[in-house]
């Protein structure tokens, strides 16, 4: 082969004879083709370096390479990961308006082409996986003629069709580092005035070498891209499993907070009237907002477990109720001793059977007053009990008396001195016992909402792309509320983005619905639309987003993905709208404690 043009020949040949004139303008036009071609390939190298959508770019390759050689047909090949077969990704003829592959929507069904045969042999047979294995390029007139290849499928073809397959170019495509990543299979060139088939000529040749050279850098670098994507996503979602691992009761709460969060923002896409006519997320703001949602509670990776999963009030490492039943059991041993030694000074002294029948009845009566103050602790220590005024006093009444332990060891294990007096509660159990509604303390709730902080700081350090910028913007503001109470920053409506608004409703729906807390029973879907009624009337929620989740078919749709049947216990209009309850409101905290 060579690379040569012909005009460049034939120039040569008449220069001898041609006069200065005629020499001057044949080397005019020769340099005003030579710019056009070089002008054609740069906006060909742009238009493929700036498309970003790999099918698009798969395309292109193709339609571009058979306009440079007037082509009638082509096929682009890539090369797998395992790197023994090429892949049909694109395949166009236009006798037989064929479009296959790439953006068309129509499947290529055909099988790929191995790249070694059963013996691990290479496969030279085939003219692509020639060019793959060898890197060498194949220009053949006419195939019909062509020896050294297995020319069967395109005969095949031919004979199905009635399609008549001549010339063809077959060129390797190579990235930076000269492995070929794809074949670029061009078929019967046509004659740009008369239409007929013919070979291609070198300068086609050269053209589709040039192209080769630029689509596969443009792929490689899309490949990348794409890699990079991914890599991120994998990461993002390993995180998110991990977090959710860490908690067999919040198992899927991130999913779940994802799949509404994103079924809000299509609601808001679809809004043709009211607050959000108008508004609409682009292929790239929804992306930002679904890794704001996967990463919504990165920051839990650093919460203490047994904060994450307090279930009960005195719940640490263990429930640490069994402490109290085991201090006071020995309480009751106390007792039980006192009788006896009671018994028999009262015995030594002449007491009178009435005498010592009083004292037992007294016993009985502290030790049935033991139990019933058990009891009412071992209630306390249920989140579902309401911690009023009364049952906090009765609380510090219980702790404020004292035992004392002969055993050397306090109820909490720790050496206490023998003789040695305790109450029957310690501090720290009083404060979590007292707790008014849900398990958590003050400094328990602080640690939960640290997560947000922790949220920002991570993914703040991610180098995320321009357009997914605002990732840790959303998704550290998931607890913020439109009156300015909210945490971490006490951002208010001004501030807040609508992102994060539909990510906090998201999340508190998720909350209240889930049914896997061990906190509390499922929740029903009519109290829970009810607490998020009374969250946007205290504006510590969106009203316009949770209007658009009760009246756009999203609770239904989400109900049935994710509810139990006798959750859902709001009627669906025809629209999809969940009626609107009333009543008194819930707890605001049940959906904010551990969302």
């Amino acid at each position: 082969m060579t690379n040569e043009h012909p005009e460049d020949v034939c120039v040569e040949q008449a220069a001898a004879s041609a006069s200065p004139e005629q020499e001057l303008a044949e080397l005019r036009e020769l340099v005003a083709r030579q710019a056009r071609h070089m002008q054609r390939l740069t906006e060909i190298g742009l238009a493929l370096s700036g498309e970003q959508n790999r099918d698009r770019l798969l395309e292109m390759i193709v339609e571009l390479a058979r306009s440079l050689t007037h082509a009638d047909a082509g096929t682009l090949y890539i090369v797998d990961e395992d790197k023994t077969h090429l892949n049909f990704v694109v395949l166009q003829n236009d006798t037989m308006k064929t479009r296959m592959g790439g953006t068309s929507g129509n499947p290529i069904t055909l099988p790929p082409v191995t790249l070694y045969d059963g013996a691990g042999q290479p496969n030279h047979a085939n003219v692509s996986s020639y060019a793959a294995l060898t890197g060498e390029f194949v220009n053949i007139p006419d195939v019909y003629c062509a020896e050294g290849f297995d020319f069967t499928g395109p005969r095949r073809y031919d004979a199905a069709t009635g399609y008549r397959s001549q010339s063809m170019l077959v060129m390797p495509m190579k990235n930076h580092e000269s492995e070929v990543i794809g074949v670029l299979q061009l078929l019967n060139a046509k004659d740009k005035d008369s239409g007929l088939v013919r070979e291609f000529t070198s300068e086609g040749l050269e053209a589709v070498r040039s192209l080769a050279t630029q689509a596969a850098v443009a792929l490689t670098n899309t490949q990348l891209i794409a890699g990079l994507k991914a890599l991120l996503y994998s990461f993002m979602q390993s995180i998110a499993a991990a977090i959710d691992a860490k908690s067999p009761y919040t198992r899927g709460h991130i999913d779940r907070v994802v799949d509404l969060t994103m079924r809000i923002a299509q609601a808001v896409n679809e809004q043709n009237e009211g607050p959000f006519a108008g508004v609409g997320f682009s292929p790239e703001e929804l992306e930002e907002l679904k890794l704001a949602a996967w990463m919504h509670d990165v920051g839990k990776i650093t919460t203490p477990v047994h904060v994450v999963d307090k279930a009960t009030k005195l719940e640490t490492i263990i429930d640490r109720i069994e402490i109290v039943r085991s201090r006071f059991k020995y309480i009751g041993k106390c007792l039980q001793v006192e009788l006896l030694e009671k018994l028999l000074e009262l015995a030594g002294n002449g007491a009178s059977r009435q005498e010592l029948f009083a004292a037992t009845e007294e016993m009985e009566a502290r030790r049935q007053a033991l139990e019933d103050d058990l009891t009412f602790i071992e209630s306390c220590n249920s989140p579902g009990e309401f911690m009023s005024d009364e049952r906090i006093a009765r609380v510090k009444e219980i702790a404020a008396r004292s035992y004392v332990d002969g055993s050397g060891v306090d109820g909490s294990g720790k050496d206490g001195g023998a003789g040695e007096a305790k109450p029957w509660l310690t501090p720290d159990e009083v404060e979590n016992l007292c707790i008014r509604k849900g398990t958590l303390t003050e400094a328990e709730r602080k640690t939960i909402e640290d997560h947000t902080v922790v949220t920002y700081d991570m993914l703040r350090r991610l180098p995320f792309p321009r357009r997914l910028a605002r990732v840790p913007e959303f998704a550290g503001s998931h607890h913020e509320k439109l009156d300015g109470t909210g945490y971490p920053n006490g951002l208010g409506a001004d501030d807040l983005p609508l992102q994060a608004r539909i990510l906090a409703v998201a999340d508190v729906f998720e909350a209240l619905t889930a049914r896997d807390r061990p906190y509390k029973p499922p929740m029903k879907l009519s109290q829970a639309l009810k607490i998020l009624g009374f969250m946007c009337k205290d504006k510590h929620i969106d009203p316009d987003v949770f209007q658009l989740v009760t009246q756009s078919g999203v609770v239904r749709d989400y109900a049935e993905a994710h509810l139990n049947p006798e959750q859902n216990d709001v009627e669906q209009g025809a629209s999809g709208a969940a009626s609107q309850p009333t009543g008194q409101p819930g707890s605001q905290q049940e959906g904010q404690k551990k969302a």
